[in-house]
Parts: C-alpha cells; structure tokens; sequence
C-alpha cells in the first residue's frame, strides 16, 4: 500500500508592511496504477491586513488525477473550505463566515515529480466566492 502512496502539498509566507499571509496546505495521493490516482488535502490560511481586514480559511479536499501521457496530468477536484472573515474599518467589527465548495476542472504539463499547470472552478459565483478568479494557476508536488 505504502509503496504507491506519494505526499505533498504547500508552504506560504507573504510578509509586508501591515501585512501577513500564511498559507499550509498538506495532500496525499495514491497511485492505482501509472495513469490514474486519488487523493485527499488539507488546508489553513492565515490573512491580515493591520486595521482592516483579518481571515481564517481551513478545509479539506479530494482531487483526482489522471494522466492520458506521461506529460499531461488532468485533474479533478472538490474543495471545501470554511471562511472566517473580520473587518475592522467598516465602523465598527463586521464578521462574515461562510462555506465555500470548489470544484476544479485542471490540466497541466507534468516532469516528474511536478506539474504546473491551471485549474477552473466550475462553480466560481464572483459575489460568493473567496477568490478573485475562476481560474488559478498551480505548482503540484508529489514525493
């Protein structure tokens, strides 16, 4: 079983003036075979703009991956997250907590261990999304 499971994720820092964003975000799949693998993801995000707006973000994830060539990767992929949002200029504290469910559509070009590549969220509603975009560029990695 151990053999066919690979573990990645990602790591993020943005530091600036009155600025933090903290980004974990570990995954694991596992390969039926050279074609096909089925994952699971975690996430945490950290935002804070100092004297306006703070954000807490966690959930989890389940991706599929097939790969058609050994270059291409296509995945599939439902994300849900929990969103905690304050702010602090709109006079006075405001919170705002929702869900969000994701799911993406991807291809990328794969060397390795890597892919980069772009996914889409089918479901991407602008006035209720968290994100600014449908699309989203990614670096996938997998050990």
């Amino acid at each position: 079983f151990w053999e066919n499971v690979q573990f990645g994720g990602g790591l993020g820092l943005g530091i600036g003036n009155n600025f933090t964003n903290i980004n974990v975000a570990p995954s694991a799949i596992y390969n039926f075979n050279e074609q096909f693998a089925l994952g699971t993801g975690l996430q945490y995000s950290y935002l804070k703009q100092k004297n306006y707006y703070s954000s807490n973000v966690y959930g989890a994830s389940l991706i599929g991956l097939y790969n058609p060539i050994e270059m291409i990767q296509l995945s599939l992929e439902v994300e849900e997250v929990n969103v905690n949002n304050k702010y602090f200029d709109l006079g006075g504290n405001y919170k705002d907590s929702f869900w969000n469910t994701g799911l993406y559509v991807g291809a990328g070009y794969r060397d390795g261990a890597v892919t980069i590549g772009g996914r889409v969220n089918v479901l991407f509603d602008k006035d209720k999304d968290i994100y600014g975009s449908a699309f989203m560029p990614f670096v996938r990695v997998f050990f």
